[in-house]
C-alpha cells in the first residue's frame, strides 16, 4: 500500500477489503448498491480513493446498529459528492441515527418487559389480557400488537 514511504491515493479492491476487515465481495456489493464508487485503470481494474475507507467504516457502524442499507445510502447521498466524509458529516449522520437507535432501544425494552404478558394483539388468550385490553378495546387503535408499538407523539 505504501510505495517508497508515500501513501498511495488509490487502493485496489483487495487493499480496501483488507483495511476494512471485509470480504472483496462485500466491497463489490457496496459498490453495486451505490454506497461507494471506484474508477477503472487502463487495464480495467477497480481503484478506490482512500476516502472510501471512512465511508465503509461509517457503513459498518450503521449496519451494526441495525440501520438498513437503503437508509445508509440515503444519508450518504446527502453528503457532498466525491468527498471524504468529515467529522462534521459524521456528527450529523450519527446524531440522526442516534435518534433512530434510541427509538429502537425503547421499543425493544418494551418488548422485553412485555414478554409473557398481554401485548394488545386482540387474541385475549392470556389471563392478563382482560386487564390490559378489556374487550379488545385496543383493536380500534389499529392492527398489530398495540401495547408494543411506539407511541406517536
Amino acid at each position: 500500500m505504501a510505495e517508497k514511504g508515500v501513501l498511495q491515493r488509490y487502493l485496489s479492491v483487495g487493499e480496501v477489503a483488507s483495511r476494512c476487515g471485509i470480504a472483496v465481495s462485500a466491497v463489490h456489493f457496496y459498490e453495486r448498491k451505490g454506497l461507494i464508487s471506484s474508477i477503472r485503470t487502463d487495464g480495467n481494474q477497480r481503484r478506490f480513493h482512500r476516502g472510501v475507507l471512512r465511508k465503509l467504516a461509517i457503513i459498518k457502524v450503521a449496519q451494526k446498529t441495525g440501520i438498513p442499507l437503503s437508509e445508509i445510502g440515503a444519508a450518504l447521498d446527502k453528503l457532498p459528492p466525491n468527498t471524504v466524509p468529515t467529522i462534521k458529516d459524521w456528527e450529523k449522520l450519527s446524531s440522526q441515527w442516534r435518534d433512530d437507535l434510541n427509538e429502537r432501544i425503547e421499543q425493544l425494552t418494551r418488548l422485553r418487559d412485555q414478554l409473557g404478558k398481554c401485548i394488545g394483539c386482540g387474541c385475549l388468550s392470556i389471563s392478563a389480557c382482560p386487564l390490559y385490553n378489556p374487550g379488545d378495546t385496543l383493536g380500534s387503535d389499529g392492527p398489530g400488537a398495540r401495547l408494543l408499538e411506539l407511541k406517536e407523539e
